[in-house]
């Protein structure tokens, strides 16, 4: 094991000595283990393409894995002294994929990778219904049908909750998701005399109002903040991972730069007078269960990202039509589920609209931004089940529904048998960006199904999907449940459309993608 994780170790085997030495002397401390242990095996094709090959060239590139055996562990320890006093830490073991030396699970199985994912702190403020938080935790800004578009992950941030009474609270946050990852100097081939981590800060600032009465909550929450003018940028590049979803980078995954090349790096910001840009996102949550057995529920949500830099992008590939695109990005999003619970399972409507790109790159992008966002309709493009995929890097992931809209149905909760459900459902995702984009686009990187884009593949109003899942969970024991998935996604690209796009790689052929998987998960 590297010497990182055997320090990070001993700094929890540390922790847990001095504690128990505290307690003893102070008041008794209430140690509380808890973990989640996964073991998946799945095979699939995530890949919307197929025989893509670049100019001339006939090469496949279209060569991944089919199967994958994969593992990860999460460990929890609560530190509780009372009810107004606990630490928390999580540590995470993975994902490992079996036989990935860089993962630890090789020949040997000399394990690395360990990471911290929450250490926080929470305590009530004496005499007072005021609870703070603070540290490395995980939060979800308040949604209803089909998860958070927006935010919904570990961040770094102080939270204070207070309630009025049992019908009124309000919660108020700061979070800093971002900051001293910038280091100076060259940038893209741009020399700057900023120095390292200077103006690369994101912070954010939400007020949420849960109310909550006799089967009806409605929790509005806004969230402003500001983003530094190099919270983008890491050694050169774009922050690595942060993809489409990013709010700084309105279109750049999809797009081309002048010179060609591809992939998440391909585009480069111009130089801005401005230190720190606007960002802002609201929403307004509806959940309906006063008419049992109905269930309703509504989402609505609008975010917003100030331009901070202009960029190159070129028109079919000829470096003499160049248009410069802007970096501004809003746009809205609203979605429901109408549920009715039967003795024998859950049927239910469920489905979303998006605004999409209006086809002109110089005002910015129309489709709505986000941070981190995890949709759940479904469990193929969204993150309707287990929220961990065995065999496929981008499905059950998270996707934000931005130019997007959707319909689909599904009965949850089938249960013929003691211990054993089922969910079967079905959806339609159609595109709502405007198909003259296509020409500025890539298709190899706008259909890119394994890439860690949040938005998901690019949809026009000329393309659609239908995915269908099955979903059979088995509770074997109290604590150990077999979880088999299903899915199928019916690819309904244009191809007339997407033959006017960059056409930088040449040919390719669409496909249907697929994917059959079990889990075995153990909770304690």
């Amino acid at each position: 094991m590297q010497k990182k994780n055997r320090v990070l170790w001993c700094l929890v085997a540390l922790a847990l000595f001095l504690g128990m030495g505290i307690a003893g002397k102070a008041q008794a401390i209430d140690f509380k283990a808890r973990g989640i242990w996964s073991m998946g095996y799945g095979i699939g094709d995530p890949s919307l393409t197929k025989d893509v090959t670049t100019k001339g060239d006939k090469k496949k590139v279209n060569n991944d894995d089919k199967f994958v055996a994969r593992q990860r562990v999460l460990l929890f320890l609560d530190a509780i002294a009372s009810e107004n006093l606990m630490g928390s830490l999580q540590l995470k073991l993975g994902p490992q994929d079996w036989g990935k030396a860089r993962q630890g699970s090789a020949l040997g199985a000399d394990g690395t990778n360990i990471k911290l994912t929450q250490a926080y702190l929470q305590w009530a403020v004496p005499q007072t219904d005021l609870k703070m938080k603070m540290g490395l935790q995980y939060f979800s800004m308040p949604n209803a049908a089909g998860g958070s578009a927006v935010f919904d992950t570990q961040a770094a941030a102080v939270v204070a909750n207070y309630a009025f009474n049992s019908n009124v609270g309000l919660t108020a946050l700061w979070m800093r998701p971002f900051n001293d990852n910038y280091s100076g100097g060259n940038y893209n081939g741009i020399l700057s005399s900023e120095g390292a981590n200077y103006l690369d800060n994101m912070d954010l600032f939400a007020l949420t109002l849960p109310l909550t009465f006799d089967g009806i909550k409605i929790t509005p929450w806004i969230m402003p903040g500001m983003m530094g003018r190099n919270t983008n940028k890491f050694d050169g590049f774009w922050q690595n991972g942060l993809g489409d979803g990013y709010p700084a980078v309105t279109l750049c995954p999809y797009l081309n730069k002048i010179g060609g090349g591809h992939g998440l790096n391909v585009q480069q910001l111009g130089s801005t007078s401005k230190t720190y840009g606007k960002v802002f996102w609201a929403g307004i949550p509806f959940k309906i269960t006063a008419m049992d057995p109905w269930n309703f529920e509504l989402d609505l949500n609008y975010g917003f990202v100030e331009e901070m830099g202009r960029f190159d992008v070129i028109k079919r590939n000829d470096a003499s039509d160049v248009v410069r695109g802007s970096s501004q990005r809003q746009g809205w999003l609203a979605k429901a589920l109408v549920e009715y619970k039967l003795d024998w399972g859950v049927p239910g409507v469920f489905g979303w609209y998006a605004s999409g790109d209006d086809g002109n790159v110089k005002n910015g992008s129309e489709r709505m931004p986000s941070i981190c966002a995890y949709g759940n309709f479904t469990s193929f493009f969204g993150d309707g089940n287990m929220a961990w995929s065995p065999a496929l890097n981008f499905m059950d992931k998270s996707l934000s529904y931005a130019g997007t809209w959707g319909i689909g149905a599904q009965v949850k909760d089938i249960s013929f048998v003691e211990d054993l459900k089922h969910v079967v459902r079905v959806a339609y995702w159609g595109g709502t960006n405007s198909p003259s984009m296509v020409k500025y686009m890539d298709h190899a990187n706008a259909w890119d199904s394994t890439s860690n884009l949040s938005d998901g593949p690019y949809l026009t109003t000329n393309d659609g999907m239908l995915e269908v899942n099955l979903i059979s969970s088995y509770k074997i024991y109290e604590n150990l449940e077999m979880n088999v998935e299903l899915g199928y996604v019916a690819n309904f690209m244009d191809s007339s459309t997407w033959k006017k796009d960059y056409n930088d790689f040449g040919s390719y052929t669409k496909q249907d993608a697929w994917k059959a998987q079990v889990v075995f998960q153990y909770q304690f």
